[in-house]
C-alpha cells in the first residue's frame, strides 16, 4: 500500500494471492500508518470485484463489501487493462523488489521475512525524494497521517469461511488438504475459517459455534494435516493401532512418555497400553508440559498409572502437594494394620454368651 502524497509505503508478503492474505494486508497496512485511509484506489481484482456493470460501476464480493464497511473508506476502480491509472503502486512494487528483495534475501519464516520488510518501510521514511521540497517521506507522512480516520476498537477479522463436512476419518477438506477433527465430530456439518497461517474449525454444539480445531496452514496440494490428540479416543477403543496409526506417524513425545509405557506395559500388559493412552489423553485438557512433569514425579514416585499421573498433574495445576506422600502430612495419625488371630473372634463369642 502506497500514500500518494507522501510517497509512504507499507508492504508485506503472503504464500498466495487470496481473500484472506489481501484482508489481512489491509489490516496490517492500516496499523502500520496508525489509521484507515479515506479512500483506496485498486485494479479490478476478482477478490474485490465480482462483476463489472454495465455502467461501469462494480459490483463488490461479499468479503471486500464487509471490509468496506468496517473500516469506512472509499473505494475507487482502476480501468481494465490500464496500469498508469495507479502508477504509483506499480511504482512501489519495482521499488520494493529492487531495494528491499535484492539480493534474495533468505528467512526461516513468513513472519521473519515481514519483519524485515516493515524495518525497511520504516527505514525509508527518513528518505528524501526530489521535488519534494527537502521534506523526508516521514515528514510528508505526518500531514496523511493527519486526514487518516481512527481505527475500529477491533480489527476486521481476516479470513475466508466455507462451510463443509466431516468425513468418516474425522478429516474436513479445504482449499485441496484435509484437516483432522475430533472423531466424536465425523459427519457432522462444520465452518472452516481459512487465515492465512492458520485454518479454524468450528461447530455448531448447543446453539452456540464451538471451535474444535486448529491448525497451522497448509499450501500444499492434498497435504494431511493431523492433530494426533483427535483420534486417541478411538485408538483407546483400538489399543493395537497406537502403532500403526497414520495420524500418529512422527509424533515426537518427550522421553518420559517412553519410559512411562514401558512401565505399564511391563507391568500390566495390554492393558498396560490402554492406560498409556489415556494419560496421552490428559493432553486433551491440560498442557503437555504439566502432563510431562506429572509423568516425570510418578515415575520418580514408583507409582506407575494413569490415575497417580493425573492425580499429579492436578496437584500441579492447582499448587498444592500430592497425597501420594503421607510424609507431607506429619499431623495425621499413621494406620497400622495388624493380622487377625483366632483369638479375638473367640472373645467376641465369650462376650456375647456373658
Amino acid at each position: 500500500m502506497d500514500m500518494p502524497h507522501s510517497d509512504a509505503c507499507f508492504i508485506k508478503a503472503y504464500p498466495g494471492e487470496t481473500t484472506e492474505a489481501f484482508c489481512d494486508g489491509h489490516i496490517a497496512a492500516f496499523e502500520f500508518f496508525g489509521g484507515a485511509s479515506l479512500s483506496i484506489l485498486y485494479d479490478n481484482t476478482r477478490i474485490a470485484v465480482a462483476r463489472i456493470l454495465g455502467d461501469g460501476r462494480r459490483k463488490r464480493t461479499r468479503v471486500f463489501s464487509e471490509l468496506v464497511s468496517h473500516y469506512l473508506f472509499e473505494d475507487r476502480f482502476g480501468r481494465p487493462g490500464k496500469g498508469n491509472d495507479k502508477g504509483n503502486v506499480e511504482g512501489m512494487v519495482g521499488y520494493g523488489r529492487r531495494n528491499f528483495m535484492a539480493p534474495l534475501p533468505r528467512f526461516a519464516s513468513f513472519d521473519d521475512l515481514n519483519a524485515h520488510l516493515e524495518e525497511q518501510c520504516r527505514k525509508r521514511m527518513g528518505d528524501k525524494l526530489r521535488g519534494h521540497g527537502g521534506e523526508t517521506i516521514g515528514e510528508r507522512f505526518e500531514r496523511d497521517r493527519a486526514a487518516l480516520q481512527s481505527l475500529p476498537a477491533v480489527a476486521y477479522d481476516a479470513c475466508d469461511k466455507q462451510s463443509a463436512r466431516v468425513s468418516s476419518l474425522s478429516l474436513v477438506r479445504y482449499r485441496g488438504n484435509d484437516y483432522s477433527v475430533p472423531t466424536s465430530y465425523g459427519h457432522r456439518q462444520v465452518l472452516v475459517r481459512g487465515y492465512v497461517h492458520e485454518v479454524v474449525i468450528a461447530c455448531l454444539c448447543s446453539g452456540r459455534a464451538e471451535i474444535i480445531a486448529r491448525h497451522p496452514r497448509s499450501w500444499d496440494k492434498e497435504d494431511f494435516i493431523f492433530d494426533p490428540l483427535h483420534y486417541l479416543a478411538l485408538i483407546e477403543q483400538k489399543t493395537n493401532a497406537l502403532d500403526q496409526a497414520a495420524p500418529l506417524e512422527g509424533w515426537q513425545l518427550p522421553d518420559a512418555f517412553a519410559t512411562l509405557r514401558r512401565l505399564l506395559e511391563a507391568r500390566m500388559g495390554k492393558a498396560g497400553k490402554r492406560e498409556f493412552v489415556q494419560v496421552l489423553r490428559l493432553m486433551e485438557t491440560f498442557p503437555p508440559d504439566d502432563v510431562e512433569a506429572g509423568i516425570r514425579s510418578a515415575i520418580a514416585r514408583g507409582v506407575i498409572g494413569f490415575d497417580a499421573v493425573k492425580h499429579l498433574v492436578l496437584c500441579r495445576i492447582e499448587r498444592r502437594p500430592p497425597r501420594l506422600d503421607m510424609t507431607l502430612y506429619p499431623y495425621l495419625p499413621k494406620a497400622h494394620v495388624a493380622a487377625t488371630s483366632p483369638g479375638d473372634y473367640l472373645s467376641l463369642l465369650s462376650g456375647g454368651e456373658s
